[in-house]
């Protein structure tokens, strides 16, 4: 069974509904407790669907042999212990998502372990997000879809073959879900985003696709909602001098809030198609007001005819428009006309 659109709680997400908007927050939060919570309201305010954070659990997930990524953290020996830093409490996890709840926004985030999703699962998570690494897991992917809970799969590591493979497995379980266009590099450089994905899923899943962006720039989730994307998730910092990894791959909260207006203005331009016929009646009276009229550079006698060199244009377009010049080079006066007056329809022998 197909799901070409589906809700997660209370937005629906596919053809005909709104973009909807994910600000990943990741480990921005640094390990602090109430900086996650302060996301949260920022994120509100910039108007977002979902704010969507990332649950590791150490020694669930991880070992002490673990590489970091990128050596950032002059704090933490290793990636285990950065983990380590970065958990939070069941209870902490559930308050969490209460906040959000509170704040009108859908409380996302993605397990790094089969105890994560059973922790999440318990506070009531209503979508999994499928991270990049753990799309060829199979035990983490299991655990997601016994909950019978929608999809949003993630692809910045897959390969096409991979990508089938995952999708083949959720539709077998007849789950919704949805497809991310992805690119694991941070930031990602535009030659590298694969916009061009988004209608090449669209075909080949018959799902809603979205944009997972890792640019660091508005542009790129903008160009996704020009071109029909369902979903758009970016990473969030409250400043560019904030600490962590993510950082250059992130938006501030001030552009999160420009790439939310920017959707919402996209989506109204492309909804609301214009006709260039109703508008020209629409605007007749500013026309009037910009437009100029006939009129005459000097004084002519009745029964002068009118040439080219006797008209300028001014205006407002009062009496005759400037648009009929061709149509009164030639044609005789019926009375006399002085210099700066306007050339009136009556004015004219036909």
């Amino acid at each position: 069974m197909k799901f070409s659109t589906f809700s997660i709680e209370n937005c629906f997400i596919g053809p005909g509904c709104p973009c909807f908007i994910i600000g990943e927050i990741a480990q921005a939060h640094d390990g602090s407790l109430g900086q996650a919570h302060a996301y949260i309201d920022a994120l509100a305010n910039a108007g977002v669907d979902a704010i969507k954070f990332q649950t590791h659990i150490a020694n669930a997930e991880s070992t002490p042999q673990e590489p970091f990524r990128v050596k950032f953290s002059k704090q933490d020996a290793t990636r285990y212990e950065y983990w380590q830093r970065m958990e939070f409490t069941a209870a902490q996890w559930a308050g969490l998502a209460l906040h959000a709840k509170d704040r009108g926004i859908i409380f996302l985030s993605s397990p790094f372990s089969e105890e994560a999703v059973e922790m999440l699962d318990h506070i009531g998570m209503h979508a999994w997000k499928i991270a990049s690494g753990e799309t060829g897991n199979p035990l983490i992917k299991e655990a997601m879809y016994a909950t019978g809970k929608p999809i949003l799969l993630s692809t910045g590591m897959s390969s096409m073959e991979e990508i089938d493979k995952t999708v083949g497995e959720i539709e077998e379980k007849n789950l919704p879900f949805a497809v991310f266009q992805c690119t694991s590099k941070y930031p990602s450089p535009p030659e590298e985003i694969g916009l061009n994905m988004i209608p090449l899923f669209k075909e080949r899943y018959e799902v809603p696709v979205g944009l997972s962006d890792h640019s660091g720039k508005i542009f790129s989730g903008l160009a996704a909602a020009t071109m029909g994307a369902n979903l758009v998730e970016v990473h969030v910092t409250m400043s560019r001098e904030m600490f962590g990894p993510d950082v250059p791959a992130s938006l501030t909260t001030a552009e999160l809030k420009q790439l939310v207006e920017g959707v919402r203005f996209i989506e109204k331009v492309i909804s609301n198609p214009v006709n260039k016929l109703a508008m020209a009646e629409e605007l007749s009276e500013m026309r009037k007001m910009f437009g100029k009229g006939l009129i005459l550079k000097r004084n002519l006698e009745k029964g002068a005819v009118l040439g080219r060199e006797d008209l300028t244009s001014k205006k407002p377009a009062a009496g005759i428009p400037a648009d009929q010049l061709d149509r009164v080079i030639g044609k005789r006066i019926n009375r006399s006309i002085q210099s700066g007056d306007f050339l009136q329809p009556d004015d004219i022998e036909e």
